[in-house]
């Protein structure tokens, strides 16, 4: 581990670049799942005709846990 003088932690090249690299990772996967999330919504949602004008933003919204409102 490379500390700079302030005792702050500064990776290496190699570090940094695998760090890199395995946040694209994360944010690829991240994608994948939100697709798979959203095509199996459509698929739910096709048994409700009258939910039909419902957008896909709009019930991954509702449904989305980042959007849930704490419990008091």
């Amino acid at each position: 581990m490379a500390r700079d003088f302030d005792g702050t932690y500064q990776p290496s090249a190699k570090a940094r670049k695998q760090q890199e690299k395995d946040q694209r990772r994360m944010e690829y996967r991240r994608a994948i799942e939100s697709y798979c999330d959203q095509r199996q919504l459509l698929r739910d949602l096709a048994d409700y005709p009258e939910l039909q004008a419902l957008t896909v933003w709009q019930a991954s919204a509702a449904t989305s846990p980042k959007n849930a409102q704490p419990v008091r």
